[in-house]
């Protein structure tokens, strides 16, 4: 079942869902282009780890706080004393981001292009943010292409054209670039705003190779089928991050026409 909207779905951009939607794109990005890279070039997934603060991720569950002095109140029968625990304390989370590695195998495996599709933590003030900023700058150092797919609303612009020149080129709410080396200086942008269909990129290789186009839309839609988000999507509530009100309007049309399409992905409640 696709997704209700014909470009980003901006549901999936809430907290609980964007890591396994992250983890599937990457997988998705890399077997769409496995076939038209072979026979020389491999699509790779590799990861990045950075340790993030406790406090920085919500976990997918809803946490109570326990009263400070233990006491809970008369009970009706009595409990033995609890026993001992064992204190540890979390310094630090460590989380991994995937990407796409392009390998040359003709070339020692020598790295060719990075496909990085953004995360949360790569557009907060934080560890992930640095981790992915200090990747970048070593990329855009080493005779590589770059490709970052940035596919949230939320957070700080990080991908590696400077911002005041993505935001004079044109109005976007996704923004995907691509840097080929040796022209640091030059960027192909793929703006796109909540109601387009998410591009079909130009991929570089090694000259004289021809570039790769590899559809981004068509593999945000096989995530979206394969993960069964039709039905763990609560389009319900309220879309984090909000959209403003001529978007909430559309995309309630949208969901509207989608609901009457599909009603056996919104069952009656049951009775009381």
């Amino acid at each position: 079942m696709n997704t209700p909207f014909p470009g980003m779905d901006p549901y999936l951009e809430h907290p609980i869902l964007w890591e396994s939607i992250h983890a599937r794109l990457i997988v998705a990005i890399a077997n769409q282009l496995q076939p038209r890279l072979d026979p020389r070039y491999v699509a790779s997934i590799e990861e990045r780890v950075f340790v993030e603060g406790p406090q920085r991720r919500i976990p997918d569950v809803w946490i109570q706080k326990a009263a400070d002095d233990g006491n809970l109140g008369a009970v009706a029968v009595a409990l033995a004393d609890a026993d001992a625990a064992m204190i540890v304390e979390v310094e630090g989370l460590e989380l991994r981001e995937s990407r796409v590695e392009i390998l040359d195998s003709y070339n020692n495996m020598k790295l060719v292009a990075i496909i990085e599709v953004v995360s949360p933590t790569n557009k907060a003030a934080g560890s992930g943010r640095k981790s992915y900023v200090q990747k970048q700058r070593e990329v855009l150092a080493r005779d590589c292409h770059l490709v970052e797919i940035d596919l949230l609303r939320r957070g700080r612009h990080v991908v590696s054209v400077p911002a005041w020149l993505a935001n004079s080129s044109s109005a976007f709410d996704y923004l995907i670039c691509v840097n080929r080396w040796p022209r640091r200086n030059r960027y192909e942008l793929y703006p796109r705003r909540l109601r387009e269909r998410l591009p079909r990129l130009a991929l570089p290789l090694t000259d004289p190779d021809p570039d790769v186009v590899f559809d981004v839309q068509a593999a945000l839609e096989q995530v979206y089928i394969e993960g069964r988000y039709a039905r763990r999507v609560r389009y319900d509530q309220p879309c984090d991050p909000p959209l403003d009100a001529a978007d909430q309007q559309w995309a309630d049309e949208r969901l509207a026409a989608y609901r009457t399409a599909h009603p056996e992905l919104f069952p009656a409640p049951p009775a009381p």
